[in-house]
């Protein structure tokens, strides 16, 4: 009893630096309930959650890779949790840690050296979480290696797009990495296969080489009467 005390303790115990949660930039993209004081609570609530999750760190650092998000962020599922009567958070099931593990490698390796730390806002989202949340039926997702993030630093879109489809077309085949845009700041990485969505440049032409040479193109929200469907693309 006093050793899994303990442990609880350690995984409940989130360092300072990870209460980049609550910053400004981050705000708009963590539901209530998937932030810090959220993730306290989920893990409180079963006492094998901790013995789960400390296996989760374990292999997330033995592989090289622990410390570039905070673990507690990698449990995210998906924003609409809530609705979907799910979980916010859910350690993902062994078979799929290596995915999350190359996904990690690209981001630590490429993208937190030049556009500084990131927030991790979703990650592995079971099956029936998945398609309530209007995911893709083959998302990355499903197997733990698709994960949505967004800078903490202040970014403007345009230029955040910029300097990730730069890194993309320059290191994007290591690793196999896939990357995605979605409204605001919010953006996809995964190490399923090389490709990009989201990405348009401003005079019109299509992907990340088009961004380079046109410019970003700016994001202008839907009109309000148009729906859902229309609106949100399936998540990869």
């Amino acid at each position: 009893m006093l050793r899994l005390i303990l442990l609880l303790g350690a995984i409940l115990s989130v360092p300072s630096w990870a209460s980049s949660a609550t910053s400004p930039a981050a705000l708009n993209y963590v539901t209530q309930g998937q932030d810090e004081p959220g993730y306290r609570r989920w893990i409180a609530a079963d006492p094998a959650r901790p013995i789960r999750v400390k296996a989760f760190n374990d292999y997330l650092v033995h592989n090289g890779v622990g410390g570039v998000a905070p673990t507690w962020q990698l449990l995210r599922t998906a924003s609409d949790w809530s609705r979907c009567a799910s979980q916010p958070f859910e350690v993902p099931p062994t078979e799929h840690w290596p995915n999350i593990v190359h996904a990690l490698r690209f981001v630590g390796a490429f993208i937190e050296p030049v556009v500084g730390q990131i927030e991790v806002v979703s990650a592995y989202r079971n099956p029936a979480l998945n398609a309530c949340a209007k995911g893709a039926p083959t998302s990355t997702h499903l197997t733990g290696g698709g994960i949505d993030m967004v800078p903490i630093q202040p970014f403007q879109r345009e230029l955040l797009m910029t300097t990730l489809c730069r890194i993309q077309l320059g290191k994007g085949w290591w690793n196999n990495i896939g990357l995605g845009f979605y409204k605001g700041l919010r953006f996809h990485i995964d190490a399923r296969k090389t490709r990009e969505w989201g990405t348009a440049g401003a005079a019109g032409g299509w992907g990340c080489a088009a961004v380079l040479e046109e410019g970003a193109l700016p994001y202008v929200e839907p009109p309000a009467d148009q729906s859902a469907a229309t609106v949100a693309a399936p998540t990869q």
